[in-house]
């Protein structure tokens, strides 16, 4: 019997620059210790981590989160 394949869903998000920063931190961290990591592996791994976590733990990360804006920026016209 053959195992289906995962479907793999591709997606967008904004997040603010310093913590984007971070992924690429958490890259080099894999790198020094003989890991090649894409960011999305990164992000994946992280999702992981907090899918262990309590209720309330994920709550209170959660909460600890600056509040940005979402969605694309407006065009500008010219």
């Amino acid at each position: 019997m053959k195992t289906r394949k995962v479907k793999l869903v591709r997606d967008s998000f904004t997040m603010p620059e310093p913590e984007y920063a971070v992924i690429a931190l958490l890259k080099k961290r894999c790198l020094n210790a003989g890991v090649s990591a894409k960011k999305s592996e990164i992000l994946r791994a992280a999702v992981a981590g907090l899918a262990k976590l309590s209720d309330t733990s994920v709550v209170a990360a959660i909460r600890r989160l600056e509040v940005i804006k979402t969605g694309r920026p407006a065009k500008s016209s010219k």
